[in-house]
Protein backbone atom coordinates (compact mmCIF):
# COMPACT_ATOMS: atom_id res chain seq x y z
CA UNK A 1 0.00 0.00 0.00
CA UNK A 2 1.56 2.93 -1.16
CA UNK A 3 1.21 6.31 1.38
CA UNK A 4 -1.01 9.01 -0.14
CA UNK A 5 0.48 12.21 2.18
CA UNK A 6 3.23 12.69 0.05
CA UNK A 7 3.38 14.74 -3.83
CA UNK A 8 5.15 13.50 -6.63
CA UNK A 9 8.57 15.32 -5.20
CA UNK A 10 8.54 13.50 -1.92
CA UNK A 11 7.22 16.42 -0.01
CA UNK A 12 4.42 16.33 2.47
CA UNK A 13 0.97 17.14 0.59
CA UNK A 14 -3.18 17.15 1.91
CA UNK A 15 -4.91 14.30 -0.41
CA UNK A 16 -7.52 15.82 -2.94
CA UNK A 17 -10.80 14.25 -1.86
CA UNK A 18 -13.08 16.24 -4.32
CA UNK A 19 -13.81 12.73 -6.11
CA UNK A 20 -14.25 11.00 -3.46
CA UNK A 21 -17.63 10.13 -2.86
CA UNK A 22 -19.82 11.04 0.34
CA UNK A 23 -20.40 7.51 2.55
CA UNK A 24 -21.52 6.98 6.24
CA UNK A 25 -18.01 6.83 8.41
CA UNK A 26 -17.85 5.69 11.95
CA UNK A 27 -15.01 5.12 14.36
CA UNK A 28 -14.42 4.11 17.62
CA UNK A 29 -10.60 5.03 19.98
CA UNK A 30 -9.47 4.02 23.11
CA UNK A 31 -7.26 5.02 25.86
CA UNK A 32 -6.43 4.18 29.58
CA UNK A 33 -5.49 7.45 32.39
CA UNK A 34 -3.85 4.75 35.55
CA UNK A 35 -3.44 6.19 38.55
CA UNK A 36 -3.80 5.70 42.14
CA UNK A 37 -6.68 4.91 43.74
CA UNK A 38 -7.11 7.49 46.40
CA UNK A 39 -7.07 9.84 42.80
CA UNK A 40 -9.71 7.91 41.21
CA UNK A 41 -11.32 7.88 44.62
CA UNK A 42 -11.62 11.65 44.56
CA UNK A 43 -12.58 11.75 40.19
CA UNK A 44 -15.45 9.05 41.39
CA UNK A 45 -16.63 11.48 44.56
CA UNK A 46 -16.50 14.88 42.62
CA UNK A 47 -13.13 16.04 45.45
CA UNK A 48 -10.86 16.95 42.50
CA UNK A 49 -10.86 20.72 43.57
CA UNK A 50 -10.99 22.07 40.08
CA UNK A 51 -14.46 20.87 39.50
CA UNK A 52 -16.13 17.43 37.91
CA UNK A 53 -12.98 15.35 36.04
CA UNK A 54 -15.32 13.58 33.52
CA UNK A 55 -17.43 16.47 32.49
CA UNK A 56 -14.53 18.41 31.80
CA UNK A 57 -12.93 15.43 30.18
CA UNK A 58 -16.17 14.60 27.91
CA UNK A 59 -16.32 17.92 26.81
CA UNK A 60 -12.76 18.77 26.37
CA UNK A 61 -12.98 14.99 23.71
CA UNK A 62 -15.80 16.36 22.06
CA UNK A 63 -14.04 19.83 21.00
CA UNK A 64 -10.99 18.12 19.88
CA UNK A 65 -12.69 15.97 17.38
CA UNK A 66 -14.21 19.08 16.01
CA UNK A 67 -10.84 20.77 15.56
CA UNK A 68 -8.74 17.78 14.50
CA UNK A 69 -8.46 19.19 11.05
CA UNK A 70 -6.17 22.56 12.88
CA UNK A 71 -4.07 19.80 15.05
CA UNK A 72 -2.94 17.49 12.69
CA UNK A 73 -0.93 19.04 9.51
CA UNK A 74 -2.59 17.01 6.78
CA UNK A 75 -6.30 16.26 8.09
CA UNK A 76 -9.28 17.65 6.74
CA UNK A 77 -12.17 19.80 8.32
CA UNK A 78 -15.40 17.86 8.61
CA UNK A 79 -18.71 18.08 9.31
CA UNK A 80 -19.17 15.93 12.05
CA UNK A 81 -22.85 14.00 12.53
CA UNK A 82 -22.34 13.20 16.06
CA UNK A 83 -19.44 12.25 19.00
CA UNK A 84 -19.77 10.78 22.10
CA UNK A 85 -17.30 9.63 24.59
CA UNK A 86 -17.30 7.06 27.72
CA UNK A 87 -15.63 6.85 30.57
CA UNK A 88 -15.01 3.77 32.55
CA UNK A 89 -13.89 3.75 36.15
CA UNK A 90 -11.79 0.73 36.60
CA UNK A 91 -9.32 -0.33 39.39
CA UNK A 92 -6.44 1.31 38.28
CA UNK A 93 -7.64 4.20 36.74
CA UNK A 94 -10.15 5.54 34.25
CA UNK A 95 -10.54 3.43 30.31
CA UNK A 96 -12.19 6.38 28.04
CA UNK A 97 -13.56 5.27 24.33
CA UNK A 98 -14.83 7.83 21.94
CA UNK A 99 -17.11 7.04 18.95
CA UNK A 100 -17.12 9.78 15.85
CA UNK A 101 -19.85 9.49 13.20
CA UNK A 102 -19.87 11.54 9.74
CA UNK A 103 -20.83 11.55 6.10
CA UNK A 104 -18.17 12.55 4.53
CA UNK A 105 -15.53 11.48 1.53
CA UNK A 106 -12.65 10.68 4.17
CA UNK A 107 -12.92 8.65 7.53
CA UNK A 108 -13.02 9.86 10.76
CA UNK A 109 -10.13 7.82 12.44
CA UNK A 110 -8.35 10.75 13.78
CA UNK A 111 -11.19 12.50 15.06
CA UNK A 112 -12.05 9.47 17.41
CA UNK A 113 -7.96 9.27 18.35
CA UNK A 114 -7.76 12.89 18.59
CA UNK A 115 -10.90 12.98 20.87
CA UNK A 116 -9.54 10.46 23.07
CA UNK A 117 -6.03 12.30 23.47
CA UNK A 118 -7.87 15.72 24.80
CA UNK A 119 -10.21 13.80 27.36
CA UNK A 120 -6.88 11.59 28.67
CA UNK A 121 -5.47 14.60 28.82
CA UNK A 122 -8.04 16.53 30.77
CA UNK A 123 -8.17 14.08 33.37
CA UNK A 124 -4.13 14.42 33.44
CA UNK A 125 -4.54 18.14 33.70
CA UNK A 126 -7.28 17.81 36.51
CA UNK A 127 -6.05 15.63 38.60
CA UNK A 128 -2.48 16.49 38.54
CA UNK A 129 -2.29 18.71 41.52
CA UNK A 130 -3.06 15.28 43.65
CA UNK A 131 -0.67 12.68 41.52
CA UNK A 132 1.82 13.72 38.97
CA UNK A 133 2.90 10.13 38.05
CA UNK A 134 -0.20 9.15 35.96
CA UNK A 135 0.15 7.35 32.83
CA UNK A 136 -2.02 7.77 29.72
CA UNK A 137 -1.56 4.40 28.04
CA UNK A 138 -2.88 2.41 25.49
CA UNK A 139 -4.50 5.26 22.85
CA UNK A 140 -5.29 3.21 19.85
CA UNK A 141 -8.13 2.77 17.01
CA UNK A 142 -10.58 -0.31 17.96
CA UNK A 143 -12.56 -0.25 14.89
CA UNK A 144 -13.90 2.21 11.49
CA UNK A 145 -16.30 1.82 8.82
CA UNK A 146 -16.88 3.31 5.41
CA UNK A 147 -14.78 4.20 3.02
CA UNK A 148 -12.77 2.45 0.25
CA UNK A 149 -10.67 0.59 2.57
CA UNK A 150 -13.40 -0.15 3.79
CA UNK A 151 -13.90 -1.77 7.66
CA UNK A 152 -11.17 -2.46 10.06
CA UNK A 153 -11.72 -4.31 13.80
CA UNK A 154 -8.87 -4.74 16.46
CA UNK A 155 -8.81 -8.03 17.59
CA UNK A 156 -7.69 -7.59 21.24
Amino acid sequence: MELTHFNEHGRARMVDVSEKEKTFRTARAAGKVRMNPETLSLVRTGGVAKGDVLAVAQVAGIMAAKRTWELIPMCHPLLLSGVDLSFSIEEDGIALCAEVRCKGETGVEMEALTAVSAAALTIYDMCKAVQRDMAIENIRLLEKTGGKSGDFRREE
